[in-house]
């Protein structure tokens, strides 16, 4: 038995990258789309573009998410333009390099309130949506590899993406009455502006990766088309769980990552 096909969905930070694919591949598989932009306007309206292209509606809504709790606000306002809410996909992020010596307190809470305040916001919104509506619900959080494993200088980042990875285990708990699913997507190193590729063609010559064992980052499309999978019907009994889509790079363990400049690793 597989839950009926989800017709609205709202996806956090798709100007572009990651956020911009999931737009995308939720509006193939026949959803109406709620945008929500920071830095750009003019790309979440190319996102609306794409969406309006294959046919389907589309709002698109400006949101700070480190101006809490109000900025959850969205979640709703752009449920009430479309008509309701049957799945969220809470891909907003940022990151910050420096280390835990030099990490200064406002960073720290910029870094926690957009990556981990900000998410369970707009989950909570969205569940209790659909929890009225009764009609059963997907929630999507993007993390990172970083909800599982550490990277030094990244202790922020990392702090809230384990902390949205266990959200999502308990949320996930939680709403399965409701015949609300929740489930993670953790992504290696995509090629994407948060990345500093600028969407780029990951199989392009310059890009490549010795360390991950799939010798390359990934494209948005590839993350986007997992939490597709996630949103859909087919995903109706997978709750909980944190799809990894890095490449391998998790499996390197102690070899450790993307970093590696040789393939000396593949050899014993």
């Amino acid at each position: 038995m597989t839950a009926p096909a989800p017709r609205i969905a709202v996806v956090t930070g798709s100007e572009s990258g990651i956020g911009r694919a999931t737009a995308v591949a939720l509006a193939e598989a026949g959803c109406d789309l709620g945008i929500t932009w920071y830095r750009e306007r003019e790309a979440a309206e190319a996102t609306a573009g794409e969406v309006r292209a294959l046919g389907r509606r589309t709002e698109v809504r400006h949101v700070d998410l480190t101006q809490l709790p109000q900025a959850a606000d969205v979640v709703d306002e752009l449920a009430d333009a479309l008509g309701g809410i049957d799945v969220l996909v809470n891909d907003a992020g940022t990151g910050h390099m420096s280390t835990v010596l030099d990490t200064d307190f406002a960073t720290w809470r910029e870094v926690l309130a957009t990556d981990l305040d900000a998410a369970f916001l707009c989950l909570q919104r969205a569940a209790r949506r659909m929890v009225a509506a009764g009609r059963g619900g997907r929630i999507v959080n993007v993390t990172s590899v970083h909800e599982h494993q550490p990277r030094v200088g990244a202790a922020a980042y990392c702090a809230a993406k384990g902390g949205l990875g266990l959200l999502t285990r308990v949320a996930a708990i939680e709403l399965a009455e409701h015949g609300i699913t929740v489930n993670a997507v953790a992504p290696g190193e995509i090629s994407t502006p948060m990345t500093g590729q600028e969407d780029e063609d990951p199989t392009a010559p310059g890009h490549e990766r010795p360390g991950v064992p799939l010798g390359r980052p990934g494209d948005a499309r590839e993350v986007a088309a997992v939490i597709a999978f996630l949103a859909s019907p087919e995903a109706s009994y997978v709750t909980g769980t944190s799809y990894a889509v890095d490449g391998g790079m998790l499996q390197m363990g102690p070899m450790a990552g993307s970093h590696l400049t040789s393939d000396d690793w593949r050899r014993p």
